[in-house]
């Protein structure tokens, strides 16, 4: 409605908008120039080329809470600074000007009347004459407590986060120090001396962060008798270590029973059935065998449930699995079936036990599987297949995978040690 109270003529608000706008663009034009010096958001000062302050302005005056009579041409600009700021003054900030004739962001502080520090961002630029000689240098002064207040709190959480990471990395040191304590137990300290025989074993953790559920052991029956098995628990961290502990304890005491490796290995079954029965199933695959040395050879009986087969490199470079088709993962059903084989081991001869992490590990741009043949391949290769000779280089070859072995690789080799060469003589008599 127009003041009169009859409706505005079409276009009437447009019009006392228009007026509005006009008003306030002729107020601002009425704004002098020194006024907008002296009440501008930022700071502003005019010093000669030796630093005595020409004019200054009031948004400055009253930052620093001092006077225009006490400042124009009674102090310098070096006399708002603090002694750091005088000293950078000095070494970069007055030389930059000299030779750049200006200089931008510098960051400060100066004092003010009452001794405290107020953070600022200067940048100045030199006015020069119509000759090119240096008349005066005009200066901007920026209020930057809440740039300093920010970063100083960065600064803190920085300071906090790295603390925490510290803490941190040594909290996962001591964890893993106390896993790698743990996995230990999982596993013979050393492995036995068996007359006639020569033993190697490898254990590669792929996380230091996490139990592995990778085992072996060899250990004696009896006599001349020794039982060896070797295996690999589903998942990993603490549950797959109770599996494992249970098993290999399992195990040690199924061949003190039944030195049967099929025996054995359903005994375990057994167990790990009516352990894990509802809800959080576990299983394993493992191979148990035993040997029985006899003369310069070696009888080995051993059964799989669902395991790789056992791999055999013989003295002349022939090197084949053990084939043991059909043998059932380990826990899962309350009856399996596991599959047995034999072999006997001559002089130079190596029977080697691995889990998947070595087969299943992967390789090339197109990461493919490691695979079965290959391995045969790399065993069939080798100048010293006797079981240390074999081990050290399984060893090269898992580190040669690199991030492609991303799972834990036991490793169990057990042979007959190569006979020794005689010398053919060279005596003549």
């Amino acid at each position: 409605m127009s003041r009169t109270g009859q409706a505005p003529e079409p276009g009437e608000d447009e019009h006392q908008k228009q007026v509005v706008t006009d008003a306030a663009f002729t107020a601002l034009l009425e704004d002098s120039t020194e006024e907008l010096y002296e009440q501008a958001p930022c700071g502003y000062l005019s010093t000669l080329m030796d630093g005595t302050i020409a004019k200054i302005n009031n948004t400055l005056l009253e930052w620093l809470g001092l006077s225009r009579e006490r400042t124009v041409g009674r102090m310098r600009f070096t006399d708002l600074l603090t002694v750091g700021g005088r000293l950078y003054h000095e070494t970069h900030y007055a030389p930059l000007l000299r030779m750049k004739g200006e200089a931008s962001g510098i960051a400060l502080d100066i004092k003010t009347a009452d001794g405290t520090r107020l953070p600022v961002l200067l940048t100045s630029r030199v006015k020069t004459s119509g000759t090119g000689e240096p008349m005066l240098i005009r200066t901007t002064v920026y209020d930057a407590r809440d740039r300093r207040a920010y970063e100083t709190e960065l600064l803190r959480a920085r300071k906090a986060a790295e603390e925490a990471q510290a803490r941190a990395e040594a909290d996962r040191g001591r964890l893993q120090e106390a896993l790698a304590t743990l996995q230990q137990s999982l596993l013979p300290s050393a492995l036995p001396e068996v007359p006639g025989l020569e033993t190697a074993s490898y254990y590669h953790t792929a996380s230091p962060d996490l139990l592995g559920g990778d085992f072996y052991d060899l250990f004696p029956l009896g006599g001349e008798r020794w039982a060896f098995f070797l295996g690999d628990v589903c998942g990993k961290g603490p549950q797959a270590a109770a599996v494992t502990s249970l098993t290999r304890y399992t195990l040690r005491a199924a061949a003190l029973h039944a030195t049967d490796p099929v025996a054995a290995l359903t005994t375990l079954n057994t167990v790990l059935h009516e352990r894990y029965t509802g809800g959080d199933t576990r299983y394993c695959t493992a191979i148990f065998g035993v040997l029985e040395p006899a003369g310069e050879s070696c009888a080995v009986q051993l059964a799989s449930g669902g395991h790789p087969s056992a791999l055999v490199r013989r003295a002349d470079g022939r090197a084949d699995y053990l084939p043991t088709p059909g043998g059932m993962l380990i826990g899962v059903l309350p009856q399996a079936q596991f599959t047995p084989a034999r072999t006997v081991l001559h002089p130079g001869d190596t029977l080697l036990l691995y889990t998947d992490g070595l087969t299943e590990a992967r390789t090339g741009p197109g990461r493919a599987l490691y695979g079965e043949e290959a391995l045969r391949t790399f065993a069939a290769s080798l100048t010293d297949a006797g079981p240390r000779g074999m081990i050290t280089a399984l060893t090269g070859l898992l580190a040669g995978f690199g991030a492609g072995l991303d799972d834990d690789t036991a490793l169990l080799a057990l042979g007959i040690p190569a006979a020794p060469s005689h010398p053919v003589s060279d005596d003549l008599t």
